[in-house]
């Protein structure tokens, strides 16, 4: 993916990750259109870069997607990459359906409405990108949180699909796979010193971006011990230690 000189919709851009590369793709020289449900927190952002641009987007309503697409063209018609990073984590006692469908809706069946309603438009520009994140619990779950992570692994094997099914199109598929990060996707984590600071994250991710040609997926050293677990023949193993087995 060329670093610079693109113009990128980023999902859940108010906060966390998806803020930390607003901000790194802004300075890049990149024109920067963040989206998310918090109007708040987007405009917090945007006064921090000028230049960049805010639109409120819920990844759970269907409707609201549809709309979100036809007006981001509109506006943005040199749009080429988008980064679906917008995503919730909740921990379920056993089966939380609230919650699970919740998660379902924002992590899974929002980057899939949101690819489909932009796919078009991006398969008829020169050269586009469609970055998904996924999560090193896509390849060891998390039990504390069984949904997010069955949502991560799907996203995992999705951005594998796409990639193959788009290889003789203009748009290529790139998957970012982060560790835990310390932000402030669940309560503690911006505080848990056995994540990984979002400065490091944020470091290591763009000097993977900026390679060429991009690697299909973006794994930073952190994440490794999770997302080669089974390839180490160490899958047991790294379950029961990220699962507190003793």
């Amino acid at each position: 993916m060329q670093s610079t000189g693109k113009t990128i919709l980023i999902t859940g851009g108010g906060s966390g990750i998806g803020a930390a590369l607003a901000h790194e793709l802004h300075a890049a020289g990149n024109q920067v259109i963040i989206a998310g449900r918090r109007r708040g927190a987007l405009d917090a952002v945007v006064a921090a870069h000028p230049g960049m641009a805010a639109m409120v987007l819920d990844m759970a309503d269907p409707a609201a997607i549809t709309a979100f697409a036809s007006q981001l063209v509109a506006d943005f018609p040199a749009l080429d990459a988008v980064l679906l990073n917008a995503g919730i984590m909740v921990a379920e006692e056993k089966i939380d359906l609230a919650i699970a469908e919740a998660t379902i809706a924002t992590n899974l069946l929002g980057p899939i409405r949101l690819a489909h309603a932009l796919l078009p438009h991006l398969e008829a520009r020169p050269a586009a990108t469609i970055l998904t994140v996924s999560s090193g619990l896509a390849f060891v779950p998390l039990a504390a949180t069984p949904t997010y992570s069955a949502t991560k692994a799907a996203i995992h094997s999705w951005s594998l699909s796409m990639r193959e099914q788009l290889k003789d199109t203009s748009v290529e598929v790139v998957e970012i796979v982060p560790p835990g990060v310390q932000t402030d996707l669940m309560p503690g984590h911006a505080e848990n010193d056995q994540m990984m600071p979002l400065a490091e994250f944020m470091a290591e991710t763009m000097a993977l971006l900026r390679q060429e040609p991009t690697p299909a997926e973006i794994h930073v050293e952190r994440v490794r011990f999770l997302s080669e677990a089974t390839k180490r023949g160490e899958f047991a193993q790294v379950f029961g230690i990220l699962n507190g087995a003793h």
